[in-house]
């Protein structure tokens, strides 16, 4: 990938001239100070791009000259995140990490042991918290793809969605198999469930279990919640196509 800054937009324009304004253009003139002759990628996080160039520069907006637009194909396989709840600013960590290491949909699970209790008006802040983070994330790391973040899940959901996937793992640190033996997908949706600091609790691995999710370690490490999606992402591209 290029190393020009990524902007968010709505819809990608066709080649001309095109107006970047609003919060995007406000964070290009103010905070970037991106001035005429530098360059910049616009996306719209559903896989498109189109590269700019500055050719005027206000207090809140750019003029660019847009060329034309590509599509980047999405991965084979995608990966889905169930993220326990980490409490205080790993929750934000967590979905930072995830989002640069190449997640595609993004789980808030309530499970039993999450010290993190996320219920009516803050399970809807706690979400657009994501989204936010997310979306910040996803331009950092130039991703053409932006991750979805879902409602937050109960271990029942988690239990169906896990049943509708074509492969799932759970990382457990009293797993017998490491993550390097899993019987992996090669497309499809591969559902990847990281559990709260607390571990997993008995009944809900159980039902997890049941539904097909295959329990594996990443090491001999005990990694932290906020940081164990990120790592298993990372594995997940060299066990599978997703980084060829």
């Amino acid at each position: 990938m290029s190393g020009e800054p990524w902007f968010l937009v709505d819809q990608l324009p066709t080649a001309g001239t095109f107006l970047l304004d609003g919060p995007e253009g406000r964070h290009a003139a103010t905070v970037r100070r991106l001035r005429p002759g530098e360059s910049v990628v616009l996306t719209d996080g559903g896989g498109g791009r189109a590269d700019g160039t500055v050719i005027a520069a206000d207090r809140s907006e750019l003029t660019l000259e847009v060329g034309t637009t590509t599509r980047v194909p999405g991965p084979a396989l995608r990966i889905t995140l169930v993220q326990a709840l980490p409490k205080g600013e790993r929750s934000d960590l967590a979905v930072d990490l995830a989002t640069e290491a190449g997640v595609d949909v993004l789980v808030p699970w309530q499970a039993e042991r999450c010290v993190a209790r996320w219920s009516a008006d803050k399970a809807v802040r706690g979400v657009d918290k994501w989204r936010t983070v997310a979306r910040e994330a996803a331009k950092q790391s130039r991703r053409p793809w932006l991750p979805r973040v879902a409602d937050l899940a109960t271990t029942t959901d988690v239990v169906e969605l896990i049943g509708h996937s074509d492969g799932a793992l759970i990382l457990h640190e009293a797993g017998a198999a490491p993550i390097t033996k899993a019987t992996l997908p090669t497309h499809g949706n591969l559902v990847l469930v990281v559990g709260p600091e607390g571990g997993i609790a008995p009944a809900e691995l159980s039902a997890l279990v049941s539904a097909g999710g295959q329990v594996v370690r990443l090491g001999a490490e005990v990694l932290r919640t906020s940081t164990a999606g990120a790592v298993a992402l990372g594995a997940l591209g060299v066990l599978t196509k997703r980084w060829s």
